[in-house]
């Protein structure tokens, strides 16, 4: 026979045992408890914003890939049913994923269509469905995903990275220095460890001689003490890719990302097996399939995580593992996110053991700020915030200005 808490204390109180005052207190106690119950809470999504946005940049951002001088974004805030609110941010970048900000809004509309009406902590299966309704498309559906995870963590009462294991609260990250001549690469250099940055990334991916004065340049301005990273942006071939490494060996670099086109797998082997220097998969790693096949194809030492490429929290973490069951490190990197899709990649930094590195810096060559709280940046180090969910808000002064899609 099956006895509730309830049953057992109206029998203990009806057999007399307790007695008086005892029995009068403990009915009287079983009453409010039932007065007091707190109703179910419904966690279910309501309301879903899409919300296109642009912002000016202090640089004009030049890489192998071309250039960019302003920031094209996408804020999508979701509601709940019972006023929780979870914020997420897509940065299309249509030379890497194929979107811009009026595909990511078009698609948006549709996959809000299918994550309105949902229980955010059936978050696997929303991810799931996203990726069946709209095969591609990583940063708009990495965008309802993180405001999903920033709900989930809200209700918890958890930041997302406890939701997710955290393995540390604190990280570094490098500052990148664009392609521009030796001369004004070296004294940016410069201003990146002014401001107490020990590690920088070096955009190359022109000519192996070009490159190797832009490094020798960087090299010679900062000293022997601060680490240095080189990103071609698969604008080598493989023939150049093994000159130029070969001449810049000398200068201490820590890895090469994507020195080769994105689909050249065995150039991208042939480029690791005749160079000393670590080769990190970047563009050529989107989901967890091109890890596998990196990996199979012995082409690749380290992966590049975006969250912007693998179109979520919940994919970095898959690539992140199937990495590290070949014993292989992890950067999580970033496009032009604000600290709003900057801080949830650094949730998931702080989740796994074996991304030991980080490339979160895109917010530096923004003009303003629309995120409150978030992560935050001092002498190159990441720190988290302590509060539940993603940790931060939007602006409601920034919100303001925007028109919802």
């Amino acid at each position: 026979m099956r006895v509730t808490r309830k049953g057992f204390l109206r029998t203990f109180v009806g057999a007399g045992l307790a007695g008086g005052f005892a029995g009068r207190w403990l009915e009287g106690l079983l009453l409010a408890q039932e007065r007091a119950k707190v109703p179910v809470r419904s966690t279910r999504i309501r309301d879903v914003e899409i919300l296109p946005f642009s912002l000016a940049q202090n640089t004009v951002i030049h890489i192998a890939l071309g250039s960019v001088s302003t920031t094209d974004n996408v804020f999508v805030r979701l509601r709940t049913e019972d006023g929780v609110v979870g914020s997420g941010e897509a940065s299309p970048y249509a030379a890497i994923t194929g979107e811009t900000q009026q595909s990511n809004v078009a698609v948006g509309r549709n996959l809000a269509d299918l994550v309105r009406g949902r229980d955010p902590f059936s978050l696997a299966r929303i991810v799931a469905d996203m990726e069946a309704f709209a095969p591609g498309n990583p940063s708009i559906k990495a965008a309802l995903e993180m405001a999903l995870w920033d709900i989930c963590g809200q209700i918890a009462q958890q930041p997302v990275h406890a939701l997710l294991g955290t393995y540390r609260e604190t990280f570094e990250t490098d500052k990148t220095i664009f392609i521009d001549t030796p001369e004004a690469s070296a004294k940016a250099a410069k201003g990146v460890v002014a401001d107490g940055f020990k590690v920088i990334k070096i955009k190359v991916g022109e000519s192996p001689e070009k490159d190797a004065a832009r490094l020798r340049a960087v090299r010679e301005a900062v000293g022997p003490q601060i680490g240095l990273r080189v990103d071609a942006n698969q604008g080598w071939t493989p023939g150049d890719a093994v000159r130029s490494l070969r001449a810049i060996e000398q200068y201490g670099v820590q890895f090469c990302e994507q020195p080769v086109v994105y689909w050249d797998w065995d150039g991208m082997k042939f480029v690791r097996d005749n160079v000393g220097i670590p080769i990190m998969g970047d563009e050529s790693v989107h989901v967890p399939h091109d890890v596998m096949e990196g990996i199979r194809r012995n082409a690749i030492d380290m992966v590049n995580i975006k969250l912007m490429k693998a179109g979520g929290v919940m994919q970095g973490m898959r690539i992140a593992q199937i990495a590290d069951a070949a014993n292989m490190k992890c950067m999580v990197g970033c496009m032009q996110e604000t600290r709003l899709g900057l801080t949830a990649a650094a949730h998931l930094v702080a989740s796994q053991k074996n991304i030991e590195y980080a490339d979160l810096d895109a917010f530096f060559v923004h003009m303003s700020d629309p995120i409150i709280g978030g992560m935050q940046v001092k002498n190159g180090m990441v720190s988290l915030p302590r509060a539940p969910g993603l940790g931060l808000e939007i602006d409601p002064a920034f919100l303001k200005k925007l028109k919802a899609a």
